[in-house]
C-alpha cells in the first residue's frame, strides 16, 4: 500500500488553504464550492499530500494545547533557518529547534493555533 493523503478539518478553509499554497507552496488539486469544501492539496512533486475541509458541526482541535509530537505535518526545507524566519513573519509560531548530529535542524511551528508544523533542512 502507498499513503494517499491526510484530512484536517479546519475553519476558515479559503484562508487556511491560501497560506498553505502562498507560504508552503502546496498546490490546489481540486476544491469543491460547496460544503464541507473539500479541498485537495499536493507538495512540489504533484503527489496529494493533503485533505482539507470544513464541516462546522464537527469539533476542531485545539493543537496549541497539545504537544507538538502527538500530531504534526513535516515538509523538508533547503534552508530550514531562512523558512523559520519567513514564517515567524507570516504568523506562525516558533515552538522549538532539534539538531541532529547528522546536522539536520527540526524546527516546530503551530500556525494559526490549528495544527503543529515540522520542517526539516534537507541535508
Amino acid at each position: 500500500m502507498v499513503f494517499e493523503h491526510f484530512a484536517l478539518n479546519v475553519a476558515d478553509i479559503k484562508k487556511r488553504v491560501g497560506w498553505f499554497v502562498t507560504h508552503l507552496g502546496l498546490k490546489v488539486v481540486v476544491a469543491k464550492e460547496k460544503a464541507p469544501f473539500m479541498t485537495f492539496l499536493a507538495d512540489s512533486t504533484d503527489r496529494v499530500i493533503m485533505e482539507l475541509y470544513q464541516k462546522e458541526e464537527e469539533p476542531l482541535s485545539n493543537f496549541k494545547e497539545r504537544q507538538p509530537a502527538t500530531f504534526h505535518i513535516a515538509f523538508v526545507s533547503d534552508d530550514a533557518e531562512a523558512d523559520k524566519q519567513r514564517l515567524m513573519t507570516e504568523r506562525a509560531t516558533f515552538v522549538e529547534e532539534v539538531k541532529e548530529k547528522t546536522a539536520r535542524i527540526w524546527l516546530c511551528f503551530v500556525i494559526h493555533g490549528e495544527c503543529h508544523y515540522n520542517f526539516a533542512n534537507g541535508q
